[in-house]
């Protein structure tokens, strides 16, 4: 049975990855889902995606780095559900590299962006009498990676704030918890090998893929097949969690 019947969802950055994936799943579960992309382009080809199939879905020019336009945008869509803040950007390089212009982006886009959307959309859910958040944190947020500095931080306030929210209204009916997961095969991937290793990147896949112990990278559509479950009811007593999703990293490596 569809797990999602009669739910809207707000999905943040969900014109491509691992959001493209919540979004399409989320739909198949019967949600109403609400894209929220500064790519309106990538946005609605989604929707496209998802009309097509059957499903129902809009989407929204939103930028999460500006309240502003996350509040008019929960604004529109009215009565939020379920909220599953995937919007993010990443940065390469230690605390030496790691420029303060890098570091205001990093913050302004991952962190507040996040901070935006809960704090436009947690209103709404209390006043309701519930609702689901999901965050995408990364295993970044419990294991130092390498040269990943700047955007471990971002990653470890989302794990954050996920157990601050659970923990200040788990007796309003709102439930929060986070997603980490390692690599996953997303276009950002791709484009990161076509810019940095062009004339190996047959190779360097490989070797990143080899850094789960599983032997791969994650794919887009388990990582939305977590977070399906999570969003549901079937997940009703489960709140301040932050799921590995990691091929085996954080325990196996």
């Amino acid at each position: 049975m569809k797990r999602l019947v009669n739910k809207t969802a707000v999905v943040t950055g969900a014109g491509s990855g691992i959001g493209e994936a919540i979004g399409l799943r989320f739909a198949s579960e019967g949600a109403h889902v609400a894209v929220f992309e500064r790519d309106m382009e990538s946005g609605g080809s989604v929707v496209e995606r998802i009309k097509e199939a059957g499903g129902s879905a809009e989407c929204f020019e939103v930028d999460v780095a500006l309240l502003d336009s996350v509040r008019a945008a929960v604004k529109a869509v009215g009565r939020i559900d379920i909220l599953v803040n995937n919007a993010g950007i990443a940065a390469i390089g230690n605390v030496e590299v790691a420029t303060p212009e890098e570091m205001d982006n990093i913050y302004t886009v991952n962190v507040k962006g996040l901070y935006h959307c809960l704090h436009a959309a947690i209103p709404g859910m209390r006043e309701q009498g519930g609702g689901v958040v999901l965050n995408l944190a990364s295993i970044a947020s419990k294991l130092g990676i390498q040269d990943r500095f700047a955007y471990s931080m971002s990653k470890g306030a989302a794990f954050a704030m996920t157990l601050s929210v659970a923990r200040d209204y788990v007796d309003k009916g709102i439930r929060c918890n986070c997603l980490c997961p390692a690599r996953v095969h997303t276009p950002f991937v791709d484009n990161y090998l076509d810019k940095n290793y062009p004339d190996t990147k047959a190779e360097m896949f490989e070797k990143l893929s080899e850094y789960q112990p599983l032997g791969r990278m994650g794919k887009p559509e388990e990582v939305a097949a977590l977070a399906a479950f999570l969003c549901s009811d079937e997940a009703s007593f489960i709140t301040g969690a932050a799921y590995d999703i990691d091929g085996g990293v954080v325990q196996l490596r």
